[in-house]
């Protein structure tokens, strides 16, 4: 038992510090775990719950503007198949969240910006069908377009896969936005779930001062419109994970420690 537990926590520091864009031993690009993805913590005090919908709400009937491009409903996702416990391509949020979401929404419509939704509450058998996944290192059916530089036995290790997920909690969004001007996806230099360092917010700038870094991931607009997305969600209550900039949790959560199993579908 000891020795397990000191393998865990060996794994947990070197993954911490494996920073933005570095390099392990195969060459393959790192991404430091945190505790978004619960990879390094034993789950003994997980609370599972599967009655807990009555606090959530369909996201389009608070922010009604939004729009949803629900990847994990679809086949083009890491996987390339449709994930479990998503029966329609619908986005479902806490109320709390819900609300704060709206007044980001409202803040960027008068910027001319629509949000485009991705992914937010995520059933825990989600979770377990990305876990399964991701043990079964013959399936790449999707590497060349989502890991195309990372080692696929190399995923749990990085914190690109795990056990449970914060969007399990309800209060989780990953999204981008629509520039209502161009009718076009805002360029974000990236894609959404790129295993990689060039999704990491700090990837091209500097987060406090908001500046750009001349690198040859971002260009200065790529980096400002990720700022743009950031510093809204931010300013309405909205933490961001720093391992990808599409992903925003609300800082008071109304679920911190509950993890939810009813499917995503229209309520």
């Amino acid at each position: 038992m000891k020795k397990k537990l000191f393998f865990s926590a060996l794994v947990c520091i070197l993954a911490i510090n494996a920073g933005c864009g570095n390099k392990n031993d195969s060459g393959d690009t790192a991404a430091p775990s945190t505790s978004e993805n619960l990879t390094c913590g034993d789950t003994e005090n997980t609370v599972y719950d599967t009655n807990g919908i009555s606090g959530f709400v369909n996201l389009t009937d608070v922010v009604p503007d939004a729009i949803l491009e629900i990847r994990y409903y679809s086949t083009y996702n890491f996987v390339g198949r449709r994930i479990d416990g998503y029966l329609q391509p619908t986005a479902l949020l806490s109320r709390e969240a819900a609300d704060s979401l709206r007044a980001v929404s409202d803040d960027l419509k008068a910027q001319g910006y629509r949000l485009k939704i991705f992914d937010a509450y995520r059933p825990q058998m989600a979770v377990d069908h990305f876990a399964r996944w991701g043990k079964d290192l013959g399936d790449t059916l999707m590497r060349r377009y989502f890991y195309p530089n990372i080692n696929k036995s190399l995923l749990f290790k990085l914190g690109y896969i795990a056990h449970h997920s914060g969007h399990s909690r309800g209060s989780t969004v990953d999204l981008t936005l629509f520039d209502m001007n161009s009718e076009k996806e805002v360029d974000m230099g990236g894609t959404f779930d790129w295993f990689g360092h060039e999704s990491h917010p700090d990837c091209g700038g500097n987060l406090q001062t908001l500046k750009y870094r001349t690198n040859d991931t971002l260009t200065d607009i790529q980096f400002q419109n990720r700022m743009l997305l950031r510093k809204v969600m931010l300013k309405h209550g909205f933490k961001p994970y720093e391992n990808e900039w599409w992903h925003f949790t609300l800082r008071n959560e109304p679920y911190p420690d509950t993890y939810f199993k009813f499917p995503v579908r229209q309520l």
